[in-house]
């Protein structure tokens, strides 16, 4: 038996038929808003939404058509550009700002408290480490 050939990928009944449904899906909203627009209880809300709907239902035929042009692109090789090989870009010194640094703080309080923090913090992995069954031999605080 011979293999069927491959069915193009742009050629996917699921999907098309996945566009057709939300396209006229949007379409029957528009339909509904236009007619609540139109009864006595209707604002100038239900007319936006009418006008929005089908706008809605182009962009899910324009989403389909774009996909379709991006596998198309993506299956053909690409021609070769005249000229020397693109080779990878880096971006020059001194074109972005430089990092700020934390300003050293002489403060004694906040040392102290910098240091409370850390043996807090290495207690609670010591815990963890025990309460895990593993064994720690030796821990810096930092």
């Amino acid at each position: 038996m011979s293999v069927p050939p491959p069915r193009p990928a742009h050629n996917r009944p699921a999907l098309i038929a996945l566009v057709c449904v939300v396209a006229l899906g949007c379409l029957a909203l528009a339909w509904w808003q236009w007619e609540r627009f139109e009864s006595s209880s209707g604002t100038g809300q239900n007319l936006g939404y009418a006008l929005q709907w089908p706008l809605f239902a182009g962009f899910a035929v324009f989403a389909y058509v774009r996909f379709v042009r991006l596998e198309r692109e993506a299956d053909e090789p690409a021609p070769p550009r005249p000229g020397k090989a693109e080779a990878p870009r880096e971006i020059p010194a001194g074109i972005l700002p430089e990092r700020p640094t934390a300003a050293k703080s002489d403060d004694p309080e906040t040392a102290a408290y910098n240091q409370y923090l850390a043996r807090l913090h290495a207690s609670d992995i010591d815990a963890q480490v025990r309460t895990a069954g593993l064994h720690s031999p030796e821990r810096n605080a930092g």
